[in-house]
């Protein structure tokens, strides 16, 4: 234990001799973490219509009135025809398009029916299928109200819902976000920094003054992952204290289980960085190897997109995922509050594999004494 002690003293005053990584450790993810949560976003917050109303009629200005009234909607009405209203979503100045025709109250009071045309711009098919479906709410209710008003019922709400939203009562986007960026921002720091440690040894000619000492393997090892590793957590610790203060997300859950999941997650995340820096001969080959799988895993890991929706051999593929592991246990615990028992999958899975990969990087490292 001496031994791995004075090899984690030593990389301790190599990581703080160097006055730019403190702050590539602290200063830039936490930077990250609260750039990303406000930017990385899906809501639909404003959609910018231009209505072509051709009747000019009191039931066409009824339907334009409501999409002016709505705060989801940005409405433009003065527009001179449909080609100046391509023009201006062939720019992406505006995202839909909603044509009244000629007419249209005759045929809603006498004929009962009329068409509506409404173009969206779909190149975002996510935010189009939103904003579609927000115009043809907005078009059905308006289509109620004057069902009631010509037919004369006096149905004013024949059904009353209620209901409630449970773990994020407010909505918001961040509530979701910041728990999957603080698993992010972990591994970061677990695979990039153990990536580059042992190759910038190599680079540097003193790795070879290290194997022909007579320090064991696993202890060489071991003091090289421990400084990152208390690194590591010490990043949550600020991630989630920030999460807390600044963007008022809960932990609902015991913090003891986060930090749990989170140690053997480091230990997954510096095993791979560690057999990613055996196979390197440059810090740049090491960096490029250790991108190409953070942005394979962070696509389908369901920090942006929900997994359940990816075709079935990326669902299976998954499973040997591990940040699509550590981010649903951080969401349970810090939204839901879930308990060891319901994270107990994940928990076993991130062991069994973080086992592993201490295992395969200990024998991928040569030692020659």
């Amino acid at each position: 234990m001496r031994t791995i002690g004075y090899i984690i003293q030593k990389e301790f005053i190599q990581i703080f001799r160097d006055r730019f990584m403190p702050k590539i450790i602290f200063a830039v993810p936490l930077f990250q973490l609260l750039l990303l949560s406000y930017a990385a976003t899906f809501e639909i917050k404003q959609t910018r219509i231009v209505i072509l109303d051709n009747d000019r009629s009191v039931e066409s200005r009824r339907l334009v009135s409501l999409f002016q009234g709505s705060s989801f909607f940005s409405s433009l009405t003065d527009v001179e025809g449909i080609e100046e209203a391509e023009k201006l979503i062939n720019t992406r100045r505006v995202h839909q398009i909603l044509t009244i025709p000629r007419g249209f109250e005759r045929k809603m009071i006498v004929e009962k029916s009329v068409t509506l045309q409404l173009i969206t711009d779909a190149v975002d098919g996510s935010a189009g299928s939103i904003r579609s479906a927000y115009a043809q709410s907005i078009i059905q209710r308006y289509s109620m109200l004057i069902n009631t008003r010509v037919t004369g019922l006096n149905i004013t709400q024949p059904i009353v819902a209620t209901w409630s939203f449970w773990y994020n009562p407010e909505l918001q986007y961040t509530t979701f976000m910041v728990p999957g960026i603080l698993v992010l921002l972990v591994t970061i720091i677990g695979l990039f920094l153990t990536g580059i440690n042992l190759v910038r040894e190599k680079e540097m000619g003193t790795i070879e003054q290290i194997n022909v000492t007579p320090i064991k393997k696993i202890q060489f090892i071991a003091g090289k992952l421990i400084p990152f590793w208390i690194i590591g957590l010490v990043e949550l610790t600020f991630g989630l204290i920030l999460a807390r203060l600044v963007f008022d997300v809960p932990i609902l859950g015991n913090p003891a289980i986060i930090y749990l999941v989170a140690g053997i997650y480091l230990v997954l995340i510096m095993g791979i960085g560690l057999i990613i820096s055996t196979v390197s001969d440059t810090q740049q080959q090491s960096m490029f190897i250790s991108w190409f799988f953070l942005v394979l895993f962070i696509l389908m890991s369901g920090l942006f997109t929900p997994a359940e929706s990816m075709p079935a051999w990326a669902q299976i593929f998954n499973k040997i995922n591990p940040i699509a592991y550590f981010i649903q246990v951080i969401r349970l615990v810090m939204l839901k509050g879930s308990g060891l028992a319901d994270v107990s999958v994940q928990l076993i899975s991130l062991s069994v594999y973080a086992f592993a990969s201490i295992v395969i990087a200990v024998h991928h490292y040569k030692k020659t004494v």
